[in-house]
């Protein structure tokens, strides 16, 4: 899009008091769009300053807006948060599995409420400070491609791949282009107040507070038996919702003599007898998988048989956010099932999370595991 171009078009641009929303907005502003910020407060429980930052981001965020020059506005998105993404965020958990509620926040909040917000104050199309790109189809006009960011270890078409056709074609990611240190280098010569902050991580209600005691506080805890896949019983759980498989820290067992103080891992919960079952050593074979099968698809081009991957086509996916793209074929189940088979057997596949699908760098979508195979 040229300066002309841009120059008629009005942005919204989800500002979080980061670097990365900051810089977005700045390098819009600087391509002629006419550029306002939104503040997105979509958490009010428990919302104290010793765990949540929303004030301070607040403060920064309008810092910026009068740095480089454009109007903010404040929004509070909390009781669509808490119905559309806190309360599926519960109900994964009490059943045994391990939700991404980011995931969720995205094609619920940030592309869903925040996106009719900017629609409702005139806006053309919104951007937020993701680190992915989106690109018209070459192939097919009309049609829109969400693809992975040029800086491979920030890219978040990962948490990403529920958008829709409609909110891809209302959006840009500015910084798709950019790496993080190019970022904040820009920041830091603009003199903004967060060239220098850090990234927020975790899930973004619980903050850095601890997570058993978080949940604690929405499910009753149910202590039970912590056992190898024999039935030997090594230690107790404080509850199945509170461990994710593969997990190694918190366990409170020990190695033993026989096995040379191997790690424990969680390998499997048993919902019906309440029981955490745990294997040692990284490559426990309870811990490694083909493949898995996944439900709640969402194709990105759209959820038509023309427009989803091909059957027994070599793609690559990923399982979780930190993890490689795997070499994969994908086999449809039904038109809302699939079966990923991987080409290597993947750790600790975990029901809840999310499989995500790719085509070389562009993101064709996914769904959420629902077991692995």
């Amino acid at each position: 899009m040229n300066l002309n171009q841009s120059s008629k078009k009005r942005v919204v641009v989800g500002l979080s008091g980061g670097v990365d929303s900051s810089v977005t907005a700045l390098l819009l502003k600087q391509q002629g769009y006419e550029v306002t910020g939104l503040f997105m407060k979509n958490w009010e429980d428990d919302d104290t300053d010793e765990y949540c930052s929303s004030k301070q981001d607040l403060i920064d965020a309008a810092s910026v807006a009068d740095k480089i020059g454009i109007d903010i506005e404040a929004v509070n998105f909390s009781a669509e948060y808490k119905d559309r993404v806190f309360a599926n965020f519960l109900s994964e958990y009490k059943a045994g599995r391990t939700p991404n509620p980011d995931i969720l926040c995205n094609a619920e909040i940030k592309f869903k409420a925040f996106l009719d917000h900017a629609m409702d104050m005139g806006a053309d199309l919104i951007a937020t400070g993701h680190y992915a790109q989106v690109r018209e189809n070459p192939l097919h006009a009309g049609n829109y491609q969400l693809l992975k960011a040029d800086d491979g270890s920030k890219d978040q078409s990962y948490f990403l791949y529920r958008l829709n056709q409609a909110q891809l074609s209302k959006t840009l990611f500015p910084l798709g282009k950019y790496l993080k240190r190019e970022v904040r280098e820009i920041a830091r010569q603009t003199g903004l107040i967060n060239a220098e902050k850090k990234d927020s991580t975790g899930i973004c209600f619980i903050g850095e507070r601890p997570f058993q005691e978080f949940l604690s506080k929405y499910l009753p805890r149910e202590p039970g038996d912590m056992k190898t896949p024999e039935g030997k019983l090594v230690g107790r759980h404080e509850g199945l919702m509170y461990y994710t498989l593969g997990q190694r820290q918190g366990l409170k067992i020990g190695g033993s003599r026989e096995s040379n103080g191997e790690p424990w891992f969680v390998a499997a919960k048993d919902m019906e007898k309440n029981e955490l079952i745990v294997v040692q050593g990284h490559e426990h074979p309870l811990l490694l998988n083909d493949g898995l099968v996944a439900g709640q698809l969402h194709w990105i081009a759209g959820n038509d048989t023309e427009t989803q991957p091909i059957t027994n086509w070599v793609y690559a996916a990923k399982t979780r956010y930190r993890q490689p793209d795997a070499p994969c074929e994908i086999d449809r189940l039904t038109d809302n099932e699939v079966e990923i088979k991987f080409g290597q057997k993947q750790w600790a596949i975990t029901p809840g999370q999310s499989a995500v699908v790719y085509e070389s760098n562009v993101c064709l979508g996914g769904g959420i595991i629902t077991g692995a195979i």
